[in-house]
């Protein structure tokens, strides 16, 4: 993992079109504001995890009605 170390303002560069700019340090939490082009999908972390439990939910129920189907 790469560490770095930002201020207010400042920001880092991911592929040459992402950009995370930190917008607000206030306490014990920092915000971050993420430039990205419209196709690329950016979300927290528990978003992201519920995304994959849903897809992987689907995908299974796709599995068992594909083997219900095959036995019929």
């Amino acid at each position: 993992m790469l560490v770095l170390s930002r201020k207010k303002n400042e920001s880092i560069v991911i592929n040459d079109d992402i950009t995370i700019v930190v917008v607000e340090i206030r306490g014990d939490k920092v915000r971050l504001g993420v430039e990205a082009p419209k196709e690329v999908p950016v979300h927290r972390n528990e978003v992201y995890e519920a995304i994959r439990r849903n897809q992987q939910q689907g995908a299974d129920g796709e599995a068992h009605e594909a083997d219900a189907n095959a036995a019929e």
